[in-house]
This record gives structure tokens, C-alpha cells and sequence, in this order.
């Protein structure tokens, strides 16, 4: 585990890492594509100027007829204060005049001040002459050749571009280290921490909570393995429950048929149907307590199979009514059922039967004597509800959340199977069920079953 977390933590500091470097490398970029066209535009402005030049001395050899030098030497000047080194030959190859004459023409002052303001000693050169013909109506003059010089103040942006991009480098490239190995660790720290709690759970330690306060998915994935584990603690506290209620149970009948049996070998009890029957009657509680945890195994593997069927749903709950009139009036609790002839129902009768009787028996053993039970049907837009109210004990508010859980019981006794065997079967018909109750005053429990078209 330890070690997974480690490599998730590697691959998000390599891809917070990664993103960074692609975005200072699109910078370098970025700078390379400027300084291109930075240097094609200083570029085509030089050659423009060249143009200028040949121009220039094309006209001055029209006017004269020959090449004058003073006149030639100005335009040389002037080329000089452009960014140009040049030359002027003849047609026969002959230096008519260059840079270095024209100047030495010029006074010491004004050559000076020519040189000061072309910054000839800094510029930088390129390597050799570049030949442009010179020509008039059709005719070659000479050669204008050309060097181009480049002041140093051009290449200002360029070299500033450069710093700015290695101190980028530099300085953003180590925060960006720095905040991706922060980032990383901040990001699986969380999950670490669920991990760690995984683990304490997989060692049967539930008493851990993830604590993450982040407000994203992270902190939703901490709230929901928050919930597991009180879900867990439920179960495990239910299960506990559940052993107890068992040998609780199961021990009752035991210990009463050890008690008879003891007493027959004994002699002090006689062997008749009398006996035999008692023993029967515990052998059958033991008998229907592992019917029902098999019922509710069965109900919570989806291994339900349901027949249903449009059937009347008086006679059923009449029938039921009939069944526990005996138990009911041994007990001095009324029992009523208020449903019309006509009323449908589209369910498996023998499921259908066994959520209201199970409900029923809550019902009956809730209420004490002079109180009410009663069975009320309905019929909704989407199907049918029957409700079971009762005039018992009522269940307290804290634990209405649990009570259709396995093994739950708020009440002494029982395994607390009944009610999640009713939810189980009431699924199983894509029904629902809702419960309202009030301590002293009784409670009321609802089954929704959706007709053949709804569910």
C-alpha cells in the first residue's frame, strides 16, 4: 500500500512537473518565433535601405554622366548612417570610391560626429560584401557592394528576451518544482489517509474516521467512506446483537426441553403425549427462529421468486384477520380491517401475506390490552397501500433509521428479522414502505405495492 501511494505520489509530481516544462518550453518558443520575425523585419529594412542607396547613386550617375567622387562620397555617408558599409566599383572592376575614403574626405569634426552616430566600432559585421549592379537604361554602371552593419542597439530585444528567459527558467522553473512536489503531496495526502484507514479496517479496528475538510471530490470520497464505516459499526453492532439474540432464543427452548428430558430419565416426569407435545412445541421455535434467518438469507441474496397476480386484496387480509382473531382477543386488543370488496392488488399472494402478517405481529406484540390494531387498504394513483396502525408503544425516533435492518431490535427478545424480511419482499415488488410513530401513541407502518403497469 505503502508503496502504491508512493508511486501515485511520483506521477503527479512527473505530470505537475511535466505541464510545467511544456509551458516554459512554449515560452522558448514563443521567444524563438518573435526573434525570427525580428530579425526577417530588420532584415527586409536593411535591404530596403540597399535600394535606397542604388537608387541614389543611379540618379547622381544620370545627372553627371561619370562617376563624381564628392558626390558619390555623400550618398556613401549617408549609407554609413543607414547601417551600410559599401563600395562603388566601375564597370571595370575599379574602386570608384568606399566607406573609409568617403570619410577621410570629411572634416575631423564632422567624421567624428558621422562615426559616433553610425557606432562603427561596435556594430557588428557581416562576413563579406554582398555585389548589387548598378545600371542605367539598360546599361551596367558598376557594382555597388554591400556589408551590412548591425548596431548593437538592435539586438537589445533580443538579448533582454534572452535574460528574461534564463531567469525564467531559473527562478519560475524552481518555484514550479517546488509548488509540483507541494501540490502532489497535498493531493495524496488525503488519499493516503484513506488508505491508512482502509487498512485499520481491513485489521477490524472501526473506531477511525478519515479526517478531510476539503470541500471537492476528495472531501465527498471522505465523507462516503466516513458513512461506510458508521454503516459498519451498525453491522458489527448488530451482529454482536444478533450472537446474543440467538443463544438467547435458541437457549430458552433448549433449556426447557434439557429441563423435561431431565426430568423423564429421572422419573419425576411421565412419558405421555402431554410431555412429547411440549417438547414438539420447543423443538418448533428452535425450528421456525433458523426458518427465519434462512428466509432473510434467501430475501437479501435476491433469491425472492415472485408469482405475482391481480388478486382481491379483502379476502387476503381478511383471512389474515381470521388467522390471529385468537391471539388478539386472548389478549384483549381489537383488530380491524377496512378495505372495499373491489379493490385490486397485482402481487405474489404468499409474499403479500407474509409482509402483512409480519407486521401484524409487531403490531400485536407492541399493543397492550384495551388498545387497537388495524389493517387499512387503499388505492393510489400507482397502485395500492396498506397500512398497519396500532395503538402500541410506539418506536423511539433514534431508532426508526434502523429498524428494517437485520438482527435490530429496540424491545428485549426476538432476532429482529421480521421487519427486514418485510423490506426484503417489498423491494422484491418494487414497492416501498414508510413508517410514522410517536412514543406511547402507536405506530403507523405503510406498504406501497405498484400496480402491473408501474412496476
Amino acid at each position: 500500500m505503502r508503496g502504491m501511494l508512493r508511486g501515485l505520489w511520483i506521477k503527479l509530481f512527473v505530470l505537475l512537473l511535466g505541464v510545467s516544462v511544456i509551458s516554459l518550453s512554449s515560452a522558448f518558443i514563443l521567444r524563438e518565433l518573435m526573434a525570427r520575425d525580428f530579425r526577417e523585419l530588420a532584415e527586409g529594412q536593411m535591404e530596403d535601405r540597399v535600394y535606397w542607396v542604388i537608387a541614389d547613386l543611379e540618379r547622381t550617375y544620370e545627372q553627371h554622366g561619370f562617376w563624381k567622387e564628392e558626390v558619390i562620397a555623400e550618398d556613401i555617408v549617408w549609407a554609413l548612417m543607414l547601417g551600410l558599409e559599401v563600395r562603388v566599383l566601375d564597370r571595370k572592376g575599379a574602386s570608384v570610391m568606399d566607406t573609409g575614403k568617403a570619410l577621410g574626405m570629411l572634416s575631423p569634426r564632422i567624421r567624428k560626429r558621422i562615426v559616433a552616430i553610425s557606432n562603427l566600432s561596435a556594430a557588428k559585421k557581416t562576413e563579406g560584401f554582398l555585389p548589387y549592379p548598378l545600371f542605367l537604361g539598360g546599361k551596367e554602371l558598376g557594382t555597388l557592394e554591400v556589408r551590412f552593419l548591425s548596431p548593437e542597439r538592435d539586438f537589445i530585444f533580443i538579448d533582454r528576451s534572452n535574460r528574461f528567459l534564463l531567469l525564467s527558467l531559473v527562478g519560475i522553473g524552481g518555484l514550479v518544482f517546488l509548488l509540483s512536489m507541494v501540490f502532489s503531496r497535498r493531493l495524496t495526502r488525503p488519499i493516503k489517509q484513506l488508505a491508512a484507514t482502509a487498512e485499520t479496517i481491513s485489521e477490524g479496528d472501526l473506531k477511525n474516521n478519515v479526517s478531510v475538510s476539503q470541500k471537492d471530490e476528495i472531501g465527498s470520497l471522505a465523507a462516503s467512506f466516513n458513512k461506510m464505516i458508521r454503516s459498519l459499526q451498525t453491522q458489527e453492532s448488530l451482529r454482536k446483537r444478533l450472537i446474543s439474540n440467538i443463544a438467547h432464543e435458541i437457549r430458552t427452548p433448549l433449556t426447557a426441553m434439557k429441563g423435561e428430558l431431565a426430568g423423564m430419565l429421572d422419573g419425576l416426569l411421565h412419558r405421555d403425549t402431554e410431555q412429547l407435545q411440549s417438547l414438539y412445541h420447543e423443538v418448533s421455535r428452535i425450528e421456525d427462529i433458523l426458518e427465519d434467518i434462512e428466509e432473510l438469507s434467501r430475501a437479501q441474496a435476491g433469491a425472492i421468486f415472485l408469482r405475482k397476480r391481480r388478486e382481491k386484496l379483502n379476502p387476503i387480509l381478511q383471512d389474515i384477520r381470521k388467522t390471529f382473531d385468537r391471539f388478539f382477543i386472548d389478549k384483549g386488543v381489537k383488530i380491524k380491517v377496512f378495505c372495499g370488496d373491489d379493490l385490486m392488488v397485482y402481487a405474489d399472494p404468499g409474499k403479500l401475506r407474509q409482509i402483512v402478517v409480519n407486521l401484524l405481529s409487531n403490531a400485536q406484540n407492541a399493543t397492550d390490552k384495551g388498545g387497537s390494531v388495524g389493517i387499512r387498504a387503499l388505492k393510489e394513483q400507482e397502485g395500492v397501500a396498506i397500512a398497519v396502525e396500532d395503538t402500541g408503544h410506539g418506536i423511539p425516533q433514534e431508532d426508526l433509521p434502523f429498524i428494517f435492518e437485520r438482527f435490530f431490535h429496540s424491545a428485549e427478545g426476538g432476532l429482529g428479522i421480521g421487519l427486514a424480511i418485510v423490506k426484503e419482499l417489498v423491494d422484491a415488488h418494487n414497492g416501498r414502505i414508510e413508517v410514522k410513530s410517536e412514543c406511547g401513541r402507536g405506530t403507523t407502518m405503510t406498504v406501497h405495492i405498484p400496480d402491473e403497469k408501474s412496476s
